[in-house]
């Protein structure tokens, strides 16, 4: 929500420039290049799909909490299992086994979730690297811009007296009470700032952690992250946050008037249901 604001007090129904153009670009940058990153970082998941604690896979010791394979039972049928810390879920048709019974696929995700579709760790790495680059590069011109036009400090970073506002807050979503007055209300920047702050650049350094090329140019990210098994764990709990803050942020669209939401971030254009707090029009 880049842009200035003025003293005159929109009408009900009036529309306003709600996003900059710097906004609007680089969330759209993000989507398609977390769409790639996603589908791709499950096709190279597949080649090994377990995940570790530590500076190493184990061999001598157990150090896996997470892994999804295709294992057989005592009868001979070969089911999906999914490990999570020691415990195993039968997920055969979505995770470990998937496809047709008569031309069943042994992966840990299915064909419809990776990209390729088939079995190619190779690609899968050429366009997860293409696309990490480009979520990089729209990261460092968002945070930029933010700081140079303090979309950051007025926008995303919540206030000491929005802190105090979240149990009404929670309320109102809870009943799909919104306010469109053009302004994030205090859940939806705690958000975008745990988003944009923090998942952002953990999904970032865990993923140069898993580089050897930037272990030997900053080793000290494997002191941070505590190796690069753990690395890797903590890159793919991020994706999975990535995922769940994309469903409920749909979610939240479509509550809150999709077209009126859409319009907003594709054109920049808000149509607005009332006063902004403190009277105050963000052009």
């Amino acid at each position: 929500m880049a842009g200035n604001v003025e003293t005159d007090s929109p009408e009900a129904g009036q529309v306003i420039l709600r996003h900059g153009a710097i906004t609007r670009i680089t969330h759209w940058s993000w989507a398609v290049a977390l769409f790639f990153l996603l589908l791709s970082g499950l096709q190279i998941f597949n080649a090994h799909p377990t995940l570790y604690i530590g500076e190493q896979s184990g061999f001598e010791f157990k150090n896996d909490i997470f892994s999804i394979r295709a294992m057989q039972d005592a009868q001979g049928r070969v089911e999906g299992v999914t490990t999570i810390f020691g415990a195993g879920f039968d997920t055969t048709g979505v995770l470990g086994v998937s496809g047709p019974d008569t031309a069943p696929s042994y992966r840990a995700f299915p064909a419809w979730a990776t990209l390729p579709s088939y079995q190619d760790l190779a690609t899968g790495r050429v366009i997860h690297f293409f696309f990490a680059w480009i979520f990089v590069v729209t990261f460092f011109v968002w945070l930029l811009s933010s700081l140079v036009n303090r979309h950051l400090r007025r926008d995303i970073l919540p206030s000491s007296r929005e802190i105090r506002t979240i149990p009404q807050s929670i309320r109102e979503h809870l009943r799909f009470r919104f306010r469109h007055d053009g302004r994030y209300n205090v859940l939806q920047k705690l958000s975008y700032a745990g988003v944009l702050l923090i998942l952002f650049p953990l999904i970032i350094l865990t993923g140069l952690t898993m580089s050897p090329s930037m272990n030997a140019a900053w080793p000290w990210l494997l002191d941070i992250f505590g190796g690069r098994q753990t690395a890797r764990t903590l890159h793919f709990v991020a994706m999975l946050l990535l995922v769940a803050f994309f469903v409920i942020h749909i979610v939240m669209v479509i509550a809150a008037g999709p077209i009126n939401e859409l319009r907003s971030i594709l054109t920049g254009r808000y149509r607005v249901s009332g006063e902004m707090p403190g009277g105050e029009f963000r052009k």
